[in-house]
């Protein structure tokens, strides 16, 4: 898929998920190109055809075991958190009561900079990465969709952005929803709740947070 994506966009068509639908995907079809990149084009389409139903049906079972979880659909109701990462979350972190904070849930899935420490000074390196990887890169896939819909998670993200570095900004908004994930749990709470009455959970220096 990210092939022809890469096909589209060298021929200016930034279509995006909208490439897979049936108009985008004439559009592709239509590209002129070099009889090999003809070939190539045809053969990456004929693999999407044949992984399209497993995934349908994958994600359809992925669907029904959700349905079943009131965790998981809880944690749902979070912008930006989907089937995939709510049922990650729940399985990997298995009790919320084992952590007694959120900085403990981050370091877990490993969303904490190492730490390097000689004599007074304190260096903070890159993230420790320990922890289930699919469960890390779920939640920050799923803390930028938060960020394209949410207008004060982009003003954050942007501020860390500008300050630091995009890679490290994103790290740090998949660290605050997974605390504010953690809490939800925890509290049995839904998007609104928390909002309500933890808005601040998941911001820096918050001790139920990250700081």
């Amino acid at each position: 898929m990210n092939q022809l994506h890469v096909i589209a966009l060298n021929e200016g068509l930034r279509l995006k998920k909208a490439l897979w639908r049936p108009a985008g995907r004439a559009q592709l079809e239509s590209l002129e190109r070099a009889c090999w990149s003809r070939r190539r084009r045809q053969d990456l389409l004929e693999i999407l055809d044949q992984l399209t139903p497993k995934i349908q049906e994958l994600t359809r079972a992925l669907e029904v075991e959700v349905e079943k979880r009131p965790v998981a659909r809880r944690l749902m109701t979070h912008p930006g958190v989907g089937p995939l990462t709510a049922l990650a979350f729940e399985l990997v972190i298995g009790t919320p009561e084992r952590f007694g904070c959120g900085k403990q849930i981050a370091s877990y899935v490993g969303l904490v900079p190492s730490e390097e420490s000689s004599g007074d000074r304190r260096r903070l390196g890159h993230i420790s990465k320990q922890g289930n990887s699919l469960l890390r890169f779920l939640l920050v896939e799923a803390a930028q969709v938060t960020v394209r819909t949410n207008p004060d998670w982009r003003r954050h993200f942007l501020h860390l952005a500008m300050r630091r570095d995009r890679r490290i900004a994103k790290v740090a908004m998949a660290r605050k929803l997974a605390v504010r994930l953690y809490w939800m749990w925890r509290k049995q709470w839904d998007y609104q709740q928390m909002r309500k009455f933890g808005s601040h959970v998941g911001e820096p220096g918050n001790r139920q947070g990250v700081s």
